[in-house]
This record gives structure tokens, sequence and C-alpha cells, in this order.
């Protein structure tokens, strides 16, 4: 689909035509399902998140008004959604970078205990700091975040959705990331690796 006719169908579907909106969701409806897979890990959870997502943007096409592209939009809702699901305790959470991807990468424990019944209660504790954390985050570092450390997207994918430079996405993931390190220190609540803690030391 060009992005002509995409803009056609979006305006179709902002009249009130059904049909034009049912063609926007089979656009968007795989991608929406593999963001929302990938962040839950859950098939169930997934199917419930897109049907959330294009529940909520039928509800709201009327407010979009171009400034950024209709797939920008349409991506930023997912996430919020996704972050929204996570925050409800539905899902386990992401498995986050805390350094740049040029430097040695120290990820944060990813809190599986579906083997491990002795750890639910500190997974719980991990799951509630993490959503905590990025909460305090401002919407472009979480969603940038979470589509590359959660959803996996690819630097050029990631540029594409949110209608930015490949550089400018490596820059904010940076930021982000060295942001979401500073809240989980500065709360104190999460003991992280001791290679993050010499990265830390290091960047001082």
């Amino acid at each position: 689909m060009t992005a002509k006719e995409e803009k056609t169908l979006v305006a179709r579907a902002k009249k009130g035509e059904m049909d034009a909106f049912e063609e926007l969701v089979t656009a968007y409806e795989r991608r929406v399902y593999a963001l929302a897979l990938r962040s839950s890990g859950s098939e169930e959870d997934a199917k419930d998140i897109s049907q959330e997502v294009f529940l909520r943007i039928y509800r709201a096409i009327d407010s979009f008004r171009g400034e950024s592209g209709f797939s920008t939009w349409v991506y930023r809702i997912t996430m919020n959604i996704c972050v929204d699901h996570a925050r409800r305790g539905s899902t386990a959470p992401p498995t986050l970078s805390l350094v740049d991807e040029d430097a040695h990468e120290t990820p944060l424990p990813d809190p599986d205990s579906a083997h491990q019944p002795e750890l639910a209660a500190e997974n719980a504790a991990l799951r509630e700091e993490l959503q905590a954390a990025l909460d305090e985050l401002t919407d472009d570092h979480r969603h940038i975040l979470l589509l590359r450390d959660v959803s996996g997207l690819h630097y050029d994918e990631i540029a594409r959705a949110l209608k930015l430079s490949e550089g400018t996405v490596k820059s904010r993931l940076a930021r982000a990331r060295r942001s979401l390190r500073e809240i989980l220190i500065r709360r104190g609540n999460i003991a992280l690796p001791p290679a993050s803690k010499d990265t830390e030391r290091r960047t001082v």
C-alpha cells in the first residue's frame, strides 16, 4: 500500500466507511500482533492486545491529524497498550539493556519463574520495579526501548515506524538506556549485575 492509498483510506475511515477501516486493519494487523506477541510472550494476550489496539484506533481515528505518519500513530498506540497490559500484571517484564549496544550489553534479568516457583515473589517485585522505572521515562524514550529491546525491531524498522533517521534512533536509544539505568540505580530496589556497576563507575 502506498502512502497516498493509505491516506485515502484514513480519510474514508474518518467518514465512517467501515470497508476502509477494515482495509487498514488488514494492512496492520500482522505487525500489531507481532509487536504484541513479542511484548507479552503470550498468543492469547497478543490477541487481546491487538483487539484493544484496533478498538482504540477506531474510536480515536477522528483525532488523527496526520502530523505524524499513520504507522507511527499505530505503533505508539500499540506500545502504550502493551505497557498498560504489562502494568496490569498480565505479562512478564521485558529484558532491557542498560548500556549502549556498541559497548558490552548487560541486560536486566528476565524474571521467568515458570520453572522456579520459589522466585515468584521476587520476580513480581522485579516486574513492579521495571514498570515503575519505565513509567518515569519520557514517552519517546519508553517507546524506543520497547520497540528495540522488547519487540526486537531493527534500527531501520524503528526509523521507518517513527519517521526518524537511523542515527537519531541510535542516539535516542542510548539516552533512553542511560535514563533507565539512572532511574533503577536511584530507586535502589534492584541490584544491578556487577558488569553494569563497573560500567556505571566508568561513566561517572
